[in-house]
């Protein structure tokens, strides 16, 4: 199953907002044809009537992947449409949060492929992360058209099991808020410090991405490039020392914050 596939079987995306404008920008950008796709939203919004795509017109019979990119509220009336591709050689790959492998199995027959993806908000700019886990129908070439299609919105990992979402959701779905964060809080600190707001802005903004793409490309480890950057009793030092404390810095605040979304994601699949 390839990109060739997608652009003869077709390709369905139910639901089209930021997350799957930005994915159906990359593969129309790739050469997907905007006749092989097929965008169902109540609400489209203004980039996806400007492509050509179909919008909410009738849908193929047996699509070659139905991208599932609604909110779980809309879930249970909108999947149920989709029933009869299910069991077939259709595969549905979900980028809902919350929503399991087996609730799509139940809604679509046991025999469906299914792949869960958790993807970030970085995605909108192509350095998105997303994590991949297929159901026992999701064989290895459908595990690679996944990562083929997410591969347009950045870096995708494969799982070795559904219960690992969890986790995933802590740190990288929910980690992008957690550095705006850190970027919020490092610009207000540089302005108690004197500099104006405008300026510690652009200071902590270009910092953290920076350090980003530094930890990214270089070969040395984040520790080793933390060690690279602390001159011994310098400035560095200094504030590594308030930050790393183990009992009132960042190494147990991030541990609190990561377990705390991770339950919560926990709770929800749960409900």
């Amino acid at each position: 199953m390839s990109m060739d596939i997608v652009a003869e079987r077709g390709l369905v995306l139910l639901g089209c907002g930021k997350m799957g404008s930005a994915m159906l920008q990359g593969w129309l950008a790739d050469g997907l044809p905007v006749s092989s796709v097929w965008v169902q939203d109540p609400f489209p919004n203004e980039y996806v009537t400007q492509t050509g795509v179909h919008v909410n017109a009738d849908l193929p019979k047996a699509p070659a992947v139905v991208l599932v990119a609604v909110k779980p509220q809309i879930m249970a009336e909108a999947l149920p449409v989709l029933q009869p591709m299910g069991n077939g050689e259709t595969l549905f790959m979900s980028v809902a949060a919350g929503i399991g492998i087996g609730h799509y199995e139940a809604v679509l027959g046991a025999q469906t492929p299914v792949i869960r993806a958790m993807p970030n908000t970085p995605a909108a700019v192509g350095k998105g992360i997303t994590a991949i886990i297929g159901n026992a129908q999701a064989t290895d070439v459908r595990m690679a058209l996944a990562e083929q299609l997410l591969s347009t919105i950045g870096q995708v990992v494969r799982l070795d099991s559904e219960s690992q979402i969890d986790a995933v959701t802590g740190v990288s779905g929910s980690g992008p808020a957690y550095v705006f964060h850190l970027i919020e809080t490092l610009a207000a600190a540089g302005e108690a410090q004197g500099l104006s707001a405008e300026m510690s802005m652009v200071l902590a903004k270009a910092t953290v991405a920076g350090a980003g793409a530094l930890a990214e490309r270089a070969e040395e480890t984040p520790s080793q490039l933390r060690v690279n950057v602390t001159s011994p009793n310098g400035t560095t030092q200094a504030g590594l020392e308030v930050l790393m404390d183990q009992q009132i810095g960042l190494p147990r605040l991030i541990q609190k914050t990561v377990a705390a979304a991770a339950d919560r994601s926990r709770e929800l699949a749960g409900e």
